[in-house]
């Protein structure tokens, strides 16, 4: 039957379930691989798009690995994945471009902030987070929890107490679009964790020079490019 006839649920939410049901039911295995996104996608009767979607998810939920070039394989889990609620794991493409608009607002202007305003601590919270997310370039775990920690050290270093705030307030949807976001540049792009973090040196290059204008301006470039591997996405579901 196809998803868009058993659930009122966005299409890749309703993937998500079928497919977290077909562990639970021991249909599949750790170690187990996955059809190919192709036939899963005809097997749900639904776009590529919307399995690649529910795939980052179950990724995210630690269900799954995604091994580029050789596919998605069962990982050993916890029953406590399994009933986690899927609103509290992850956000929709539609809601991670609404976040990004904030985070444009936000975070721009507090790189411009840590420019004029970073003092030695700062300094060496931005440089220890590059260093792990160098250092974590083989755990996707790792490079990912630095990448957050780098954006939440550029808050602090604006030292402007109600963006500091803001950033909090946001910092739960916001961690968890940012593990979304990288899976899926990661997994829809191939791109490399490598380039990633080229683009946070530069963004740290620019703050520890002082150089104000050139830390938001690198810093919206780091932010529109997330935007349009989004966008892309989306286009592709459209498409499909």
């Amino acid at each position: 039957m196809p998803i868009q006839q058993i659930s009122n649920k966005k299409i890749y939410e309703a993937v998500t379930d079928e497919l977290k049901q077909m562990i639970m039911e021991g249909q599949v295995k750790p170690g187990d691989k996955l059809d190919s996104v192709q036939a899963l996608a005809e097997k749900f009767q639904v776009g590529r798009s919307a399995v690649r979607e529910a795939l980052s998810a179950l990724q995210a939920m630690g269900l799954v690995d995604i091994k580029q070039g050789e596919g998605t394989f069962i990982r050993k889990f916890e029953t406590s994945s399994l009933t986690a609620p899927l609103s509290t794991i992850l956000m929709g493409s539609e809601d991670i471009l609404e976040l990004l608009e904030v985070r444009k607002i936000l975070e721009v202007g507090s790189a411009g902030l840590a420019a004029r305003k970073w003092e030695e601590d700062d300094l060496a919270a931005l440089k220890q987070a590059l260093d792990d997310m160098r250092a974590g370039t083989d755990s996707e775990e790792v490079s990912e929890q630095a990448d957050i920690d780098f954006h939440q050290a550029i808050a602090q270093a604006s030292h402007n107490r109600l963006l500091i705030d803001m950033m909090k307030t946001i910092s739960g949807a916001m961690t968890k679009s940012m593990r979304n976001t990288r899976k899926m540049w990661l997994f829809g792009e191939r791109a490399s964790t490598e380039r990633l973090y080229e683009e946070h040196v530069l963004i740290y290059r620019a703050i520890r020079e002082r150089d104000a204008l050139m830390a938001q301006q690198r810093m919206l470039h780091h932010l529109l490019k997330v935007e349009d591997v989004l966008l892309n996405r989306l286009e592709l579901g459209n498409d499909e």
